[in-house]
């Protein structure tokens, strides 16, 4: 039965299964916080645990899933082609935006890091919460911070953003569909343009682009930051 249970078949099975079942409770219950992501997530974590198998054996069972995340970046540049005409004439107000929401990002969590008394490694660790992970790991590995807690916080960032992102948004008023593309990816990244696609198809490719951008500035203001507060 174990060998079952660790076969590459079924665990491709459990995580697309799960994945679709929290779809399918999403649709039917409409209560946000019940993302596929989450969903599948908890059931994902509460099956290893159950059947102690080890973390490390479902990631080399699903290293498909893995492979496959390239080409799925990879077609956002496609969407974000089909919305070329939004870019046009938007070009220095979509970057300030951006370059405003990195800055907004990196020294506010900064500053209420320190106010709560935390450590530099954390703060470190912190800072690049708002990149997709490998950015993260690199920058947070460089200044001095410990690369896995700062996966850490970049997922839990995501998911924060990706449940109560369209919530925010539409409690302040943003009607722009690219305001909230740019915001979703740049405060968000990969998962945070999981939901903007799921918003539309401008949301979402300027979600795609905004974690290109937000990433290079992020890179760019980290070590300008812990100069300046350090």
């Amino acid at each position: 039965m174990r060998e079952l249970f660790t076969s590459e078949a079924f665990m491709l099975m459990l995580t697309m299964g799960s994945f679709l079942l929290g779809i399918y409770l999403l649709r039917i219950t409409r209560i946000s916080i019940l993302q596929p992501l989450i969903t599948s997530l908890l059931i994902i974590v509460a099956f290893l645990k159950i059947a102690d198998i080890p973390y490390e054996t479902f990631h080399e069972q699903t290293r498909i899933l893995n492979f496959m995340l390239n080409p799925s970046v990879v077609a956002l540049g496609y969407v974000l082609y089909e919305q070329i005409e939004h870019i046009k004439g938007n070009v220095i107000s979509i970057l300030t935006s951006i370059l405003v929401g990195s800055f907004v990002g990196i020294i506010s969590v900064i500053l209420i890091a320190k106010w709560l008394g935390a450590d530099e490694v954390l703060v470190a660790s912190l800072e690049p919460k708002s990149v997709t992970t490998p950015i993260a790991i690199s920058i947070s590995e460089k200044i001095g911070g410990i690369p896995s807690l700062a996966a850490v916080f970049v997922v839990i960032c995501g998911i924060f953003g990706g449940v109560f992102g369209p919530i925010i948004l539409r409690k302040i008023g943003i009607q722009s569909k690219v305001a909230k593309g740019l915001a979703m990816g740049a405060s968000s990244h990969a998962l945070g343009t999981a939901r903007a696609l799921q918003m539309g198809a401008v949301e979402g490719a300027f979600s795609g682009l905004a974690i290109g951008i937000m990433g290079i500035m992020t890179a760019l203001i980290v070590p300008l930051a812990d100069k300046l507060l350090n």
